[in-house]
């Protein structure tokens, strides 16, 4: 199994949690970014929309970060990571959803606001508008987490994966937010995750102030 993408996409680091968490044995090949690779023929027959990450598992190459996570907890996953009654895995899938269309892009206009525009550059307004969603998307956290442990139930799942990559760099980027009290408990429980601590939790500084990717 290979992972296509460069480790400083967040996007990629799910994938690459999710790997470790199904002790999955795979091979890491950096692309995007300053590694460039996206344009050549080989990769562009793997994913034509030029962008990663893209998980190639013998002959079949899989795509979109998110369905790569879907297809990782099917293909390889327990009954906890893949239950079979439908609704259980809706418990998680929800929030695969959620993160993607409403918390991730206010995150990320944090992020390419802030963090990756020059300081002259930067509008601190809208800044400030997008951080203003994404406390209240903790509090919605906070909400779903007084009542588990994780965020679809007692044990980890996808939805742990795909909004815990989100709350490390929100709280690293150099903007002031907390995190409410049931959220900062999690954060530190996914702290003991090895695959978090290994991928998620890693050094971006390469990307401030860097508008290109």
């Amino acid at each position: 199994m290979k992972i296509y993408g460069r480790t400083t996409s967040f996007n990629v680091q799910k994938v690459l949690w999710l790997l470790e968490e199904l002790d999955i044995n795979f091979e890491h090949i950096e692309v995007g970014g300053r590694f460039g690779g996206l344009e050549t023929d080989e990769f562009v027959r793997l994913n034509p929309m030029k962008k990663v990450p893209v998980l190639v598992d013998d002959d079949k190459s899989v795509w979109e970060s998110h369905t790569i996570l879907r297809y990782l907890v099917a293909s390889y996953g327990n009954e906890s990571w893949y239950p079979k009654c439908p609704y259980e895995r809706s418990l998680y899938e929800k929030w695969l959803d959620w993160s993607q269309t409403i918390f991730q892009p206010a995150f990320m206009g944090t992020f390419w606001g802030y963090y990756r525009m020059p300081e002259s550059k930067r509008d601190m307004e809208d800044i400030y508008r997008q951080l203003d969603i994404c406390v209240h998307c903790l509090q919605i956290i906070d909400t779903q987490l007084a009542k588990t442990i994780y965020l679809a139930g007692d044990s980890i799942s996808l939805a742990d994966i795909v909004v815990g990559a989100v709350i490390y760099r929100l709280v690293s980027q150099g903007l002031s937010i907390e995190l409410p009290s049931n959220v900062n408990t999690w954060y530190k429980v996914l702290n003991t995750h090895y695959g978090y601590t290994k991928w998620v939790m890693s050094d971006f500084s390469e990307l401030k102030a860097r508008e290109d990717f």
